[in-house]
């Protein structure tokens, strides 16, 4: 009673995009590519550059330097076994196998 019929109104699609505000691709995409280089900023180039202190990091590891491991122990490096594998001594007479990539820290280097 209260309700009246509702008419659908009859358009082309000309008239649609023009209604919708339609424009182009290029200004439809303009926000994703900006989230992309937000992102890309703030996030990805930190992380790539840390990524490469890391390993400059690990690259660099000598004999005698005195490091901290991911599990937080404290060891002097004691022998370089392989390219990703050290020898390490926690104490006299206590020495242990660690992947070279589990090193997070070196605290001295050997003079």
């Amino acid at each position: 009673m209260f309700a009246t019929p509702a008419f659908a109104e009859t358009t082309t699609a000309a008239t649609d995009t023009a209604a919708a505000g339609g424009g182009s691709i290029l200004t439809s995409m303009l926000p994703i590519f900006l989230i992309l280089a937000v992102f890309y900023v703030l996030i990805l180039r930190p992380q790539n550059k840390r990524l490469q202190e890391h390993r400059a990091l690990v690259k660099g590891l000598q004999k005698g330097a005195v490091v901290v491991t991911g599990g937080g122990l404290i060891a002097t490096v004691k022998k370089i076994v392989s390219d990703d594998e050290l020898l390490l001594e926690l104490s006299e007479g206590v020495q242990v196998h660690a992947v070279r990539s589990t090193i997070m820290a070196v605290r001295s280097k050997k003079e």
